[in-house]
């Protein structure tokens, strides 16, 4: 048996220290491990909890520790949050296993006198009944709430209303379903679905043909249904945007920042592998992400380079269809990746050049009467609306026409895709006519 809190302290910490990716990290330390199912379940929810709940989590530990979170040792300040988060929202945690595990934890320490500490500043919490400090300001009441920075909080507030700023902030918590759109180039749906549940999944039917949540079975990349090439991971959003390229057979479509290739995967499906799907990243290691996920859908028109979306190539041919899916804040998806919100605003200043250079540039290489897609995985308007309308304004030759007139949400020209609406992640899409 593995101590499965150690374990998440160290995990924490590598993110604390390097600023490593939650989910590469945790993904990478699971598979090296050697632990049961539930020893796995147990660390993922431990340390994304943490990770999730860390405003709030600081803020409690601010209410009841003479020593503030910033002038705490990091082991300490990391196992507080462990000992807090367990109290907090793992009920299948007894109160005094959750302090008890923190003690023994800080007894590790550099400091093993910190032990006391820790248990008395754990022990304070329960005996004031799990009493969460409150903010003076709706600002800093909904911050402490659903652990969102205050600058994140004040910028939906501004741009989107409140009602729909709690929305966000309601869905930017908790696990992400796992979504999957099924390749049926291989076999009918009906058979494809048969497979995944003797694999194990639960499948449940969305909203999108082809596309279904699962939850259970084994890990994706072991399943059978996997192996085989009958489905891959695409959330819904991401799913949308595809379609709305509206690609047909014997097309020419460029994807101009395409790894992990779930969108140029879709694409070529729809296209029934006939015509080209041209997949770009800038990052070779990415390419082969790319490349990898073809051969095992059975892609075949499908084809992965190397390309700097930024500089304008002159040896790509005209496309019918293009896809600007551009780097992005990727304010849609802190469901997914709670680290992304604690970065400072100041990190983002510099995308939406670099968004509106990629845009300009993939401009270039539609053919007369194609499609223009541009799309994001974040929730703000100077990298959504602001981009789009520049463009319209110094391209006239480009019109929006309907994402999608089926889908109510989608039938406008562009569209910001809240996550309550289909219980996916945050996004936004506009489809651009060239004349």
């Amino acid at each position: 048996m593995v101590n499965t809190r150690a374990i998440t302290l160290k995990l924490l910490k590598k993110i604390h220290v390097d600023k490593s990716y939650s989910n590469i990290l945790l993904d990478k330390t699971l598979s090296e491990i050697d632990c049961s199912a539930q020893e796995k379940k147990f660390i993922s929810a431990l340390f994304y909890g943490v990770i999730e709940r860390m405003i709030t989590l600081d803020a409690v530990i601010n209410k009841y520790s003479k020593v503030k979170t910033k002038k705490l040792d990091v082991d300490v300040l990391l196992i507080l949050r462990i000992g807090f988060y367990q109290l907090l929202y793992m009920d299948s945690v007894p109160d005094s296993a959750a302090v008890n595990e923190c003690v023994k934890l800080a007894k590790k320490c550099r400091n093993p006198s910190l032990s006391g500490f820790v248990n008395g500043v754990l022990r304070s919490f329960i005996r004031n009944d799990k009493q969460l400090p409150t903010g003076n300001t709706k600002t800093e009441k909904l911050s402490v709430k659903y652990s969102c920075p205050e600058w994140l909080i004040d910028k939906w507030l501004g741009e989107y209303g409140e009602e729909t700023t709690v929305s966000m902030l309601e869905s930017s918590l908790g696990k992400a379903p796992v979504t999957i759109r099924i390749n049926t180039l291989k076999m009918p749906a009906k058979d494809i679905i048969t497979v995944l549940e003797s694999d194990g999944y639960v499948v449940e039917e969305a909203f999108l043909e082809n596309c279904y949540k699962i939850s259970g079975g084994v890990s994706v990349d072991s399943s059978k249904a996997y192996q085989l090439g009958l489905f891959y991971v695409q959330d819904i959003s991401s799913q949308l945007c595809s379609l709305s390229l509206d690609a047909n057979e014997g097309e020419t479509v460029i994807d101009v920042c395409a790894a992990p290739g779930g969108k140029t995967f879709t694409t070529a499906i729809k296209m029934n592998n006939r015509g080209n799907v041209f997949s770009f990243d800038l990052h070779e290691n990415r390419v082969k992400l790319i490349e990898d996920g073809a051969e095992r859908l059975g892609l075949t028109n499908v084809s992965a380079r190397q390309n700097d979306a930024m500089i304008f190539n002159s040896e790509l041919p005209l496309a019918d269809r293009v896809l600007c899916d551009v780097p992005c804040s990727g304010l849609g998806v802190i469901r997914r990746k709670p680290e992304i919100k604690y970065k400072n605003s100041d990190d983002f200043k510099k995308l939406t050049e670099i968004q509106y250079s990629i845009l300009e540039t993939s401009a270039k290489y539609l053919k007369s009467g194609g499609i223009l897609i541009y799309s994001t995985c974040t929730l703000s308007k100077a990298e959504n609306e602001d981009i789009v309308n520049r463009f319209l304004k110094e391209h006239s030759e480009f019109t929006g026409v309907s994402i999608n007139p089926d889908i109510e949400r989608l039938s406008d020209w562009c569209a910001t895709i809240i996550p309550e609406y289909f219980d996916s992640d945050g996004f936004f899409i506009a489809k651009l006519k060239r004349d």
